[in-house]
């Protein structure tokens, strides 16, 4: 039996009644922990930028102990299952699913959804959820500070119980719809962790073989020099794009390709090197094009370093070590000129080349190859979450069956 067969003989004939999600569902707001109590340990607060639209980050987690509090703060605890969604600034209406073991605590704005178990399936109420962020974004005000009040959320949210009027069957069917959504959602996580497997495996190859040794240099033992960049690169600035005509020619920003030009800057193998913005941005091109005032583009001295080798080596250093800006992140002239290059001869650097080319062909490839995958995976979980929750809403708010919509 076909998938979609399959969907239509179990969605047949059901009856769905939509329902307020305060009918189904209760809610908790989070507790008002004070950022100045914040600890590096204790106990782990869950606050909006925890909430990343599908699960729940402890990256950049915060801790708190509870003898700062006068409050009892154990009905804020989160436990493993529990569904969270962020109630303002830029995350407003995602959505967050706490799949961690350990407890941690509800932070102001961020909102816990305790769903009636006799009525609502917790992960079909986290599917469905996930197919209304925008609405909820809307309820929230929208703009550029949001702000979601949870007694609108509750009230203006409506979802669909399907046999409202035999719980058993209705749960049963819930059941059946989350384990469906859930073997999408597996293959997705499977496909990623697949693709951060593969790329920490080519920047520990990568990483290998440009460890050449500095100190055996500055002691006069090594078998490769080390100079400074500027010996080997002059840092040229970028300019202003928006007087150029349109055409093939990327513009590059620190953040990659922005627009296309009519006219080139330079027209040789070279880094570019970002002055602002996003420092971490090393980029490697061998074609014409133009580049602004928040990147630098090298002119490379190609009788003692090949263009590629410098790319290579310039991805392994930390630029954020060299940030010099008390805002947004910068990099001057001045301190990148200091940095230790090593320099192999150029039938080294070209064997280096020629393996980490091949790496970063097998590390391409999977990443043009697993995001595809990935986004497909995802894709194919959005068009069977709607076709499974795509119930008829009812003009006079009594139950409808699924098979009406066909009607």
């Amino acid at each position: 039996m076909s998938q979609l067969n399959y969907l239509e003989k179990l969605l047949d004939g059901v009856e769905v009644e939509w329902k307020a999600l305060g009918e189904v569902c209760d809610f908790k707001n989070g507790f008002a922990f004070k950022s100045s109590l914040f600890k590096e340990a204790g106990l782990p607060i869950i606050r909006i930028t925890n909430v990343d639209g599908k699960n729940i980050s402890l990256d950049d987690v915060k801790y708190f102990d509870p003898s700062d509090y006068k409050e009892n703060t154990a009905s804020y605890e989160i436990s493993k299952g529990d569904i969270l969604i962020a109630m303002s600034g830029a995350t407003t209406g995602k959505i967050g699913f706490y799949a961690h073991e350990s407890p941690a605590y509800l932070n102001q704005r961020v909102g816990k959804f305790l769903p009636k178990p006799k009525i609502l399936n917790n992960r079909y109420l986290y599917h469905y959820l996930l197919s209304k962020v925008e609405q909820i974004y809307v309820i929230a005000g929208g703009g550029a500070q949001p702000n979601l009040s949870s007694n609108a959320l509750m009230a203006k949210i409506e979802i669909p119980i399907p046999c409202p009027d035999n719980p058993e069957k209705s749960l049963a069917i819930q059941a059946e719809i989350v384990r469906i959504l859930d073997a999408f959602t597996a293959m997705t996580a499977e496909l990623t962790a697949e693709l951060n497997m593969r790329k920490k495996q080519y920047n520990y190859y990568r990483d290998q073989l440009l460890s050449f040794d500095l100190s055996a240099d500055q002691a006069g033992e090594g078998d490769v020099e080390w100079v400074k960049l500027s010996t080997v690169a002059n840092i040229k600035n970028g300019k202003d794009w928006k007087k150029l005509g349109s055409g093939k020619i990327p513009v590059y920003g620190s953040g990659g390709i922005m627009q296309y030009v009519d006219t080139f800057a330079y027209n040789k193998p070279t880094v570019l090197i970002p002055r602002k913005g996003s420092i971490t941005n090393i980029f490697y091109v061998d074609e014409p094009f133009w580049n602004v005032d928040t990147i630098y583009y090298t002119e490379l001295d190609l009788d003692k370093i090949i263009p590629k080798f410098f790319y290579y080596f310039m991805t392994t250093i930390d630029m954020m070590q060299l940030d010099t800006g008390s805002g947004r992140p910068s990099l001057t002239q001045a301190i990148l000129n200091e940095i230790k290059i090593p320099l192999p001869t150029l039938e080294e650097q070209a064997r280096i080349i020629s393996l980490l080319d091949k790496f970063d062909t097998l590390t391409t490839s999977l990443q043009e190859g697993l995001p595809r995958e990935i986004e497909l995976r995802q894709k194919q979980y959005e068009y069977y979450r709607d076709l499974l929750l795509s119930f008829p809403a009812s003009p006079a708010g009594g139950p409808k069956s699924h098979s009406d919509e066909a009607a």
